[in-house]
This record gives structure tokens, C-alpha cells and sequence, in this order.
């Protein structure tokens, strides 16, 4: 007879039986030592597997604290991200547009030292792009994380900036408001693209809010964890024609996790 034990088979050398009597019956210890064996099998095979840790990324603002947990789903863009506040990239930026009820919008290096107000910000960053990492279950919902970029015009591989990045406000969307706009969205692209919210996709953006149109369009790389108040209060800046809120809003940034 074989037993798994650690991922590992051992034979046991069942006896005969004699007398009528069953091995169980001949020999109660090693009856025993079987079951011990396979129960223990059976739980180590039963255990969940660990879950990969997120990191976690702090970013204080004039305004308050935020924290950001960043995905381990899209790769490409937690490297990125990761590298740039290591190296203090976004330390004293800007969040530079604003827009209540849609995102903030930073990470460009221009908006350091952005005193002349007719400057338009948002053409800078890294001299690099980012390929898209799209996930069905990565999606626009208030206060995720997402790479800003070129419009389709300029960019049809929806390449993300190198650096710059929106947190999204948005606001809260009704079943039938949330349906409309995905058959907009899903006239507009290929079956292979299409997008088909899930219920409880559905029930988030009917609670909590968000930007559906954005969906598989902009690469979402991770969701705010706490600050949501801070969140509300930039994206209710009064701003200039650009978005630009009046008064600056910087920001600081470090890994925690």
C-alpha cells in the first residue's frame, strides 16, 4: 500500500490476513500510524496558498495622507511606480488637473517649479512609455490607481505615460446607467475587448462610484486604501480654465510595504 506523506509515496507492507482476522485487527498500531499519516496528508493538501503581499505606497499631500496598494497583476507598472518614489521622482509635483466627479491627475516633473500659471502642464515625464496591462477585474471603481497617456489619436496602442498617474473620483452609476455604458463602450471595440461587468462590479459602482467609460482603455495599477477624504477634498479645488487647482496641491511620496 502507498502512503503520501510531504509529497513523498512510502509503501507499507500490508500482512495477511489470518484467522479471519483483518490487519486492522492483527495489528492496531499500524492501523493507527496509517490514519495518522493520511490525515495529515489530507490537511497539509487542504491548506490555502499563501497570498502574494502588495505594496503599499504613501503619498502625503498638502492636503492630507493617502495610501495607495499597488497590483500584482500588472507587473510592468508597480516596477515602474515603485521605481520612480524610490528615487523620489514625485516629491514637491503637483497634482496639476482636476476635475471633481472624474480625477486627479499628477506625476508630471514640470509642475515642480510651475509658477507661470500659462504654462500648460501634463506633457511631461520619463523619456519612455508603458505597454497597456489591461485586467478584467481591474476596473475604474473610486479611488483606483491608473497611468495616464496620449489620446488614441497620437497613441492607438494606448501606451501609458512613463510617470504620470489619476486616481479616480467619479461618481456613483445606476444598473441600467452602468448597462448603457458598456454597450457604448463595447460598440466601439472588437468582441475580443469587450467588456461584461461582473454583479459585483455592478454593485460597486452603484455604491461607491467611479469612471466605467475608462474601463479598458487606461491601465489601472491600484486602489486606494485610506484617504478617500483627501481624495474628495483636492477634487473639490476650485481650478483655472486648464483644471489647475488655485492654490498648488503637492505631493510626497514613500514605500511603506
Amino acid at each position: 500500500m502507498l502512503v503520501t506523506f510531504g509529497g513523498i509515496s512510502h509503501r507499507v507492507k500490508m500482512p495477511k490476513i489470518t484467522n479471519g482476522r483483518s490487519p486492522a485487527q492483527t495489528f492496531p498500531g499500524l492501523a493507527l500510524a496509517t490514519c495518522l499519516l493520511l490525515g495529515v496528508a489530507t490537511t497539509s493538501a487542504a491548506q490555502p496558498a499563501p497570498q502574494e503581499k502588495r505594496h503599499l505606497v504613501e503619498i502625503n499631500t498638502t492636503l492630507g495622507r493617502m495610501v495607495v496598494e499597488l497590483y500584482n497583476e500588472t507587473p510592468v507598472h508597480r516596477d515602474n511606480f515603485l521605481k520612480l518614489v524610490r528615487a523620489q521622482y514625485y516629491d514637491s509635483t503637483l497634482f496639476h488637473r482636476v476635475i471633481q466627479g472624474f480625477m486627479i491627475q499628477g506625476g508630471d516633473p514640470d509642475s515642480k517649479n510651475a509658477n507661470d500659471r500659462s504654462k500648460t502642464l501634463g506633457d511631461g515625464g520619463p523619456d519612455y512609455t508603458l505597454p497597456p496591462e489591461f485586467r478584467p477585474g481591474l476596473f475604474h471603481r473610486k479611488g483606483a490607481l491608473a497611468a495616464a497617456r496620449e489620446g488614441d489619436d497620437l497613441n492607438p496602442g494606448k501606451r501609458s505615460s512613463g510617470s504620470q498617474f489619476y486616481i479616480v473620483q467619479g461618481r456613483q452609476w445606476a444598473p441600467q446607467d452602468l448597462a448603457g455604458a458598456e454597450a457604448r463602450q463595447n460598440s466601439m471595440r472588437p468582441d475580443s475587448m469587450a467588456i461584461h461587468y461582473t454583479p459585483g462590479q455592478v454593485e460597486v459602482y452603484g455604491t461607491e462610484g467611479g469612471t466605467p467609460h475608462l474601463d479598458g482603455n487606461y491601465t489601472v495599477f491600484g486602489q486606494l486604501l485610506e484617504g478617500m477624504d483627501v481624495l474628495d477634498r483636492i477634487a473639490s479645488m476650485p481650478c483655472d480654465n486648464q483644471d489647475r487647482p488655485l492654490a498648488d496641491v503637492r505631493m510626497w511620496m514613500r514605500v511603506i510595504q
